[in-house]
């Protein structure tokens, strides 16, 4: 499960770390909160289906939002992401203090995931609980989607313009582009919650984009980081008898790290061997 969840989300935080909106991530995976508890309070139910509808309305409404406050008045992108996700996610809160208090709807699970409670469930294939071939399948398809679509992600990424005059319509790339961010974030909720999604979204999109400038060599780079942190996360979580996802949070920035001091073009060695006094040069 630590696997499909960083798998997944590393493949999509790439376009969010290069479209630099990396705090939408952050904004949808706060902004389902009332989603899934509006969801509970019409259907009475906790299973998966009517809460991961309930999420997803709440994600892509978030995003709309966001769009609407920055493009509708001066106020730019990271104040209208600030104002979406803090009010979606205060209005979340509020709604499971009041109608959560007599069920074990746990507010906790919510924001932190429950994936070490992941092996007492029915297996239903190859061993795996259903939340897990579920979010291995989502990571499935949205490897598949970047694959079938990666020129229209690419140019509308780096050139909205350029992709308007290639017939390609960036607005509507970008609300595709957030709705598919939104399953994910739904999908990672059982395990890791809301907060610890926004990590495994950007950490390795960052990493790879200290390693590499080309996409496709940041997708493989993402994916090599995934793997790693999961598998070092995991090793961890068992080592010092603590959470997995944290853990995977924590192994994920320890490679970050290593990228951020070692990398050939950007790692602070090198920056430093091409310039060891930068006072002494700006004195020269």
């Amino acid at each position: 499960m630590a696997l499909f969840v960083t798998v997944a989300c590393a493949l999509i935080g790439n376009y969010l770390v290069l479209r630099r909106i990396s705090l939408v991530g952050d904004a949808i995976s706060h902004s389902v909160l009332p989603g899934i508890a509006i969801a509970f309070i019409m259907t009475g139910s906790r299973t998966g289906t009517p809460m991961f509808i309930g999420a997803l309305v709440a994600g892509v409404a978030a995003t709309v939002f966001i769009e609407i406050l920055h493009s509708r008045s001066r106020l730019k992108q990271d104040a209208a992401i600030g104002i979406t996700f803090s009010t979606l996610f205060a209005i979340g809160v509020i709604l499971i203090s009041i109608h959560g208090a007599h069920t074990d709807l746990d507010l906790d699970c919510v924001l932190f995931g429950k994936m070490d409670f992941l092996p007492v469930k029915e297996p239903v294939f190859l061993g795996l609980p259903g939340v897990a071939v579920t979010m291995g399948a989502l990571a499935f398809c949205v490897g598949l989607l970047i694959i079938l679509f990666y020129k229209e992600l690419l140019v509308s990424s780096f050139d909205p313009a350029l992709a308007a005059s290639m017939g390609i319509h960036p607005r509507l790339v970008h609300y595709l582009l957030m709705s598919v961010l939104s399953v994910v974030v739904v999908g990672a909720f059982t395990s890791v919650g809301a907060i610890l999604v926004i990590a495994m979204l950007i950490l390795p999109a960052a990493t790879s984009c200290l390693l590499s400038e080309r996409l496709w060599v940041m997708m493989l780079l993402s994916l090599l980081h995934a793997f790693l942190s999961s598998l070092a996360g995991v090793h961890l979580a068992v080592a010092l008898q603590v959470p997995t996802a944290p853990a995977c949070v924590v192994a994920g920035t320890g490679l970050f790290v290593i990228a951020w001091i070692a990398s050939p073009r950007q790692g602070l060695i090198s920056l430093w061997l091409r310039n060891p006094d930068p006072e002494g040069a700006m004195e020269a």
